[in-house]
């Protein structure tokens, strides 16, 4: 998996209650939060199988991986059935957790048709010919120069349960007053880096709660408390 660089979060935190209200995000963020919902359920499952995902869709990848070839379709493939790629695409995300290098990616076509396919040699559905010609993918944010998914200048509330909208006095008024929240300064304010371990967290933790960023900021907070106590002894 490329390395990515770290992208900043800023949060605000009810301490008596030990809640995250909300966050203050930038582009990058909100980009990645678009990107986990493009990110098909088989690379999901790929990324999270090592953090004690549950339930029986895992069965179900291990059958495949565990199927001779000789049991499927010829103009079918293990790898690309384990390993899809995003049917939604924009270069330019700051924090991508999987290597869908769509930009770099080739297709394959036939001499006489005009079918495409991303796995070399297939047979054209109507000339029988194997489609080996390569031919390079096009990303439809090619001409987007500033890359992503959502406007940059633009900054984003982000609330516990990862729903996210664009800072105006009406949103954040209406924001703070379902959640009974009487006066911002009152809430701690802190920063959060997060990588590639971060969000797979995040990802893991949308599919199980609706108190994302909460889970997330009080296991960081248990985390650093108990290194603290380690260096003590």
């Amino acid at each position: 998996m490329a390395s990515s660089p770290k992208i900043k979060l800023k949060l605000f935190i009810d301490t008596d209650a030990e809640k995250v209200i909300f966050a203050e995000a930038g582009k990058d963020f909100v980009d990645f939060l678009i990107y986990l919902v493009s990110l098909p359920v088989a690379t999901v499952f790929s990324l999270l199988k090592e953090k004690t995902m549950v339930g029986s869709f895992g069965h179900i990848c291990e059958s495949i991986e565990n199927l001779s070839q000789d049991y499927l379709q010829p103009d079918q493939n293990k790898n690309s059935l384990l390993n899809p790629k995003a049917p939604i695409y924009a270069s330019g995300i700051s924090l991508m957790l999987a290597d869908h290098d769509l930009v770099n990616s080739k297709l394959y076509h036939c001499r006489q048709h005009c079918y495409v396919a991303d796995v070399p040699n297939l047979r054209c559905p109507t000339c029988k010919i194997e489609m080996t010609r390569e031919t390079t993918y096009v990303s439809p944010s090619a001409a987007n120069t500033e890359g992503g998914f959502v406007n940059g200048l633009i900054t984003y509330i982000v609330m516990d349960n990862l729903e996210f909208m664009p800072v105006s006095a009406d949103n954040f008024v209406t924001s703070l007053n379902k959640l009974n929240v009487k006066d911002v300064s009152e809430l701690e304010e802190t920063v959060v880096d997060l990588g590639v371990e971060e969000g797979l967290k995040l990802l893991k933790l949308s599919m199980e709660c609706k108190t994302v960023l909460t889970n997330f900021y009080m296991a960081n907070v248990q985390r650093k408390f108990f290194r603290s106590c380690f260096k003590s002894f």
